[in-house]
């Protein structure tokens, strides 16, 4: 299929560049610190280690951090070669708009899943030989999770580099994005708690149900919500925005929101740069 040949040019291209060896051995850094941190200091952590614990606590880090890659290695995918114009030399071959925008896609995700991965089982190597645990059930859910938002996070950010036809443009919709839902966002929420509740802060047991599913809206809280959702067992403490489900008494107050809100990203933010790419001049 055509989409094919420009996922595997985008991989190969990637695989050939210094810079995709230095971010992957700065992921693999990152889990081994995490993994040692708390394999090493489980008190100052939070108490008794086990390989649930671990595959969360190797999730909430590197979450951001693949978050950022992204935005890296995307921003530039669509807009960046309709700026230089090898854009049409690529639709110059068999292939569409659209097969282009899935190739970008699939090909990007396939660039970030080697050293997500890779660090992933790096940390959950160390990690368990230092508490002398292992999860293999957790261990392959949080690798699948981990997988799936990184290809939503890709997408997305394709899809905002579609949007837009300058390099400058696309990095300042990607940043942007970045910056209102990833870093701005629990400020969004507490504000919107502390109009609703008569301009008081409740502690967060008694906010309001319905604030739940907006704590959900980052990639990254929805990530780390639908982690809680699949993994056996009991909680691990960590909740869209801080915040677990089971504070709130409500239906919809479940983590299996956060895997909707996956969806929702995978597929809007691409969906639209799709349309707007088939109608842009080049």
């Amino acid at each position: 299929m055509s989409w094919q040949a420009v996922a595997r040019k985008d991989f190969r291209d990637a695989i050939r560049s210094r810079a995709f060896w230095a971010i992957s051995a700065l992921f693999v850094l990152l889990a081994l610190s995490v993994a040692g941190a708390y394999g090493l200091f489980p008190e100052e952590l939070g108490g008794d280690p086990s390989p649930r614990g671990l595959a969360f606590f190797l999730a909430n880090v590197i979450s951001t951090f693949v978050a950022i890659t992204a935005i890296l290695i995307c921003y530039k995918s669509v807009a960046g070669e309709r700026e230089t114009g090898s854009i049409k030399l690529l639709l110059s071959l068999p292939h569409s708009r659209r097969e282009v925008i899935a190739g970008k896609v699939l090909g990007r995700t396939a660039v970030l899943a080697v050293p997500v991965i890779g660090a992933l089982l790096a940390g959950v190597v160390l990690g368990s030989a230092l508490i002398g645990a292992v999860d293999p059930v957790a261990t392959a859910l949080l690798l699948v999770v981990a997988l799936v938002f990184a290809l939503t996070f890709v997408s997305a950010m394709v899809g905002f580099s579609a949007m837009t036809g300058s390099s400058a443009k696309a990095a300042a919709l990607t940043v942007g994005v970045f910056f209102v839902f990833e870093l701005l966002w629990d400020v969004v929420t507490i504000a919107l708690v502390f109009v609703a509740s008569g301009f008081t802060l409740p502690t967060p047991a008694n906010y309001p149900a319905w604030i739940y599913p907006i704590m959900q809206i980052p990639p990254t809280s929805a990530f780390l919500s639908t982690l809680n959702a699949v993994v056996p067992g009991e909680s691990m403490g960590i909740g869209a925005g801080g915040v677990e489900a089971s504070t709130f008494d409500a239906v919809f107050a479940s983590p299996w929101i956060g895997a909707v809100v996956l969806l929702i990203w995978l597929v809007v933010p691409v969906a639209i740069g799709s349309s707007l790419f088939q109608r842009a001049d080049l």
